[in-house]
């Protein structure tokens, strides 16, 4: 008996962060939640890339071994994202986390890497599926911390697994399970659970029979707690498809509005990533609204802003080329049609300027360069200003350092003076950071840059007793650190 999901999804940038970095897809047979990280730039791009990879599974024919195709197409993902940084040296470090559920046939497929969870309810019984990938979670399993003690830890945030490009083939958990007719499901990322207790969650989630209630009201308790995290939540129930059940529920795409915030910074790291493959890119993104157009599903996050301004990631379905994830680098009502390009080309040439014409276009041609020339003028004192104005942290001698300028040179001349350097040296940070480091951390201001040293020295792991080796690839998410209210004391879940 083949199944399928009613479904509800919401993403919320919360109360502290400036842009969301969270990702979601919910559909009849498949619903993935991503978490990306990356900083400044970076972490929408991972999140919508990792999202957009998985869309071809929602579909209802026999994927075969169910299990084997889902954690194939997540390690396609993180492939992709390899090839984002190569196209684009500012994407270095990004990542994210990925939860998915495919139903395949009479089963359900479960997969994860990081810290995004996934919910089961059936009947009375409420467990966490999927087991974060931290530090923390390490060192509870080997008996050195307790579970209370987690939430206070340093290092919480620290990820031991990520789809990025640190890992080439990272180790994904993967489980098979026999779902019951009537099952929910809840994906989410770690914006909830940092602030909303398990208790609560599974008091929600079996409330009402309206999926798009339970997740507004997980959002708003989330939003209510501070949110000091983006907050995404999809939920599903599991349903035959061959028996009376309802049509599957398809909500508002609700937090899917562009965000002025993703768009900005979309343009920043595509600004200087060149024209190479953009015709590919235009094709694969067409390509990608034509399939997601033809089935019912909800996107959200940042995955939904990249679809509706078809900046950043995009899905090939090329044989060949097969599934490439590339960078949009222009906004869909700023880029011309090529071939309306090369038809303006051809009415040009055959059109022959009369004498007086040809002194008319010369006398425009002399002041159009004349007008270039004050441009460039201007323009130089403004960029130069501008480039004053900007600091980054890098490496100086294998020391983390801050500098003032741009990472970048014009030929021999570095646009970048060293500012100040630290005694924190690179390679004892985690491995994710590492990378950010030596591909340099844009900064808007020195303040920007010394917070920026202040979270790098905290990513360092302490000491701690034991054998524990260096863990390698490991991730530091930026968090904020908000007063927290009153309702997210002990008891405050009720």
């Amino acid at each position: 008996m083949a199944i399928a999901f009613r479904y509800a999804a919401r993403s919320d940038v919360g109360r502290v962060r400036s842009k969301n970095d969270d990702s979601a897809y919910a559909g009849r047979h498949l619903a993935v939640v991503a978490d990306g990280m990356g900083g400044h730039v970076g972490g929408d791009v991972a999140s919508a890339s990792a999202v957009m990879d998985l869309t071809s599974l929602d579909r209802p024919d026999h994927h075969g071994d169910g299990a084997t195709v889902l954690t194939d197409e997540i390690q396609n993902a993180n492939q992709n994202l390899a090839k984002l940084v190569l196209g684009n040296a500012r994407l270095g470090g990004m990542g994210t986390t990925v939860t998915a559920l495919l139903a395949d046939q009479d089963e359900l497929v479960v997969a994860h890497i990081g810290d995004s969870r996934a919910y089961r309810l059936r009947g009375d019984e409420f467990r966490q599926v999927t087991k974060d990938h931290t530090f923390v979670q390490r060192l509870i399993d080997e008996g050195r911390l307790r579970p209370d003690e987690a939430e206070s830890h340093p290092h919480k945030n620290v990820l031991m697994r990520v789809l990025g490009d640190v890992d080439a083939s990272p180790e994904i958990d993967v489980e098979t399970l026999r779902p019951e007719r009537g099952e929910r499901w809840l994906l989410c990322s770690d914006g909830l659970n940092a602030v909303v207790r398990p208790e609560t969650i599974h008091s929600v989630l079996g409330s009402t029979d309206d999926l798009n209630q339970i997740v507004d009201t997980l959002v708003e308790l989330t939003l209510d707690r501070g949110a000091p995290d983006n907050v995404t939540v999809v939920v599903v129930q599991v349903f035959e498809t061959d028996d009376t059940a309802p049509v599957p529920q398809a909500g508002e795409a609700r937090g899917a509005v562009p965000d002025p915030e993703f768009a900005r910074t979309s343009d920043e790291i595509t600004g200087d990533a060149g024209t190479q493959g953009t015709a590919e890119a235009e094709s694969s993104a067409a390509a990608l609204r034509r399939d997601l157009a033809a089935r019912p599903h909800l996107l959200v996050g940042a995955a939904a802003n990249a679809t509706q301004t078809g900046r950043i990631p995009t899905v090939s379905d090329s044989v060949l080329e097969r599934r490439a994830t590339l960078l949009q680098t222009s906004a869909p009502d700023t880029l011309a049609d090529p071939r309306d390009v090369e038809s303006a080309l051809h009415r040009a040439d055959a059109t022959v300027p009369s004498p007086r014409r040809r002194r008319h276009r010369r006398a425009v041609a002399v002041l159009a360069l004349a007008t270039a020339g004050l441009l460039l003028v201007a323009g130089g004192w403004l960029t130069s200003g501008w480039i004053s104005s900007q600091y980054y942290v890098g490496e100086q001698q294998g020391n983390v350092a801050i500098y003032n300028g741009v990472s970048q040179s014009l030929g021999p001349v570095s646009l970048s003076d060293l500012e100040r350097a630290t005694d924190l040296r690179v390679e004892d940070l985690p491995g994710f950071a590492q990378e950010r480091v030596r591909n340099a951390i844009p900064a808007g201001s020195l303040e920007e840059a010394e917070r920026i040293v202040r979270e790098l020295r905290e990513s360092v792991p302490e000491e701690t007793p034991g054998p524990e080796p260096r863990p390698t690839g490991t991730v530091q998410r930026a968090t904020a650190s908000p007063t927290p209210s009153p309702a997210a004391s002990p008891g405050g879940d009720g």
